[in-house]
């Protein structure tokens, strides 16, 4: 299935070196994650505009003329712009030792980088001579306050993942045995106990394993591999179902299985897909998951033909969801685009690796 049409940029690339038929693979414990998470480019941009307009406001009050004001703004963003770029670097390369700690710990050892990195940014001002000696503990105090800001935002931040994505996890574990798919897998492994017993064994493998993971608890971000295997499970399942009207391809970047996302995100794409694919067509749907690294980016494709004239009918509610808990990881790095063009529905993530 063609799915280049999708979109400017819903273009798939040739399968590079590397890249294989989907299997399984095993599940990889995600390491625990900082609260201060100032790697990601929002958080620095936010925080940069932060402590900007601050300076923007101080200059306020030393200023007679707007060139003075110009020229004062200058002065302070000459120690500011260092000094937060310093906590941003220092917090961001601690955060995995930061992660062991309790939030209040980590909340002291960031105050205190604020002070630290805003007498390094007031120190390159005393060094090029364009400051006294005598605001020392000033600009140490005022980096420490800026610096509590800034990680009471981020605690903020961190605590606002956690509700949504129980509530997110909730409502995919109700979707994912709601009564019919149950019933339906059931019965299918019930058809098959008498003729291929092998085969309902493995089908009720498939669906431990989504019970599994479903019931399991998980950290704030589990890797692309799990998630990849996790649907694997839902469409061996399906297959038995559905027979060959589902036509299932692969394309797996196996460089891109790294890559973290929010735990079960990817099942109910691929679930939408058999929904709004497979089950209202009589003849079936072509159902293709892609995934591909390209340089620091991972970019997973979901693809889907549909009927002729039945477009994707349902209140979206699973596509928002996917896009919000996409947002709450990964901010601004992270992307999500859906279209429909010419009876092909694709969802598109791209997320940093």
């Amino acid at each position: 299935m063609k799915d280049s049409r999708i979109l400017s940029t819903f273009q798939d690339l040739a399968p590079a070196s590397g890249t294989r038929p989907m299997e399984a693979m095993p599940v990889v414990s995600p390491d625990r994650e900082s609260v201060f998470d100032t790697c990601q480019v929002g958080v620095v941009l936010r925080a940069v505009l932060f402590v900007e307009a601050i300076v923007c406001v101080a200059a306020l009050f030393g200023a007679a003329s707007l060139m003075g004001w110009v020229g004062q703004m200058a002065l302070l963003t000459g120690a500011a712009l260092p000094a937060v770029l310093a906590w941003l670097l220092a917090v961001c390369g601690l955060k995995r030792l930061l992660a062991r700690w309790s939030v209040t710990a980590q909340s002291a050892v960031g105050v205190l980088l604020g002070g630290l990195s805003s007498f390094y940014g007031f120190g390159l001002l005393v060094w090029m001579g364009l400051a006294g000696t005598e605001s020392w503990l000033v600009a140490t105090v005022a980096g420490c306050l800026v610096a509590a800001i800034l990680v009471t935002a981020l605690v903020w931040r961190s605590k606002a993942r956690a509700p949504a994505g129980t509530e997110a996890r909730l409502a995919e574990l109700q979707a994912r045995i709601r009564p019919h798919f149950l019933f339906n897998t059931l019965n299918s492994a019930i058809a098959l106990v008498r003729e291929e017993p092998a085969k309902a064994e493995n089908l009720l493998e498939d669906l431990s394993e989504l019970f599994r993971h479903a019931l399991a608890d998980t950290h704030e971000a589990v890797p692309l591999s799990q998630e990849l295997e996790l649907a694997r499970h839902y469409l061996a399942i399906e297959q038995v179902r559905f027979g060959d009207r589902l036509q299932i391809e692969w394309s797996i970047d196996e460089t891109a299985s790294r890559a973290k996302l929010p735990p079960l995100i990817l099942q109910p794409l691929v679930e939408n897909a058999v929904k709004h694919g497979v089950e209202p067509s009589p003849t079936g749907a072509v159902v293709r998951i892609s995934t591909q690294r390209r340089g620091s980016v991972v970019v997973i494709k979901v693809t889907n033909t549909v009927p002729a004239g039945s477009g994707v009918k349902g209140n979206g509610l699973a596509l928002d969801n996917v896009r919000q808990r996409l947002a709450l990881l990964h901010d601004m790095q992270g992307q999500f685009q859906s279209a429909l063009v010419d009876n092909i529905f694709q969802v598109r993530l791209e997320i940093p690796l």
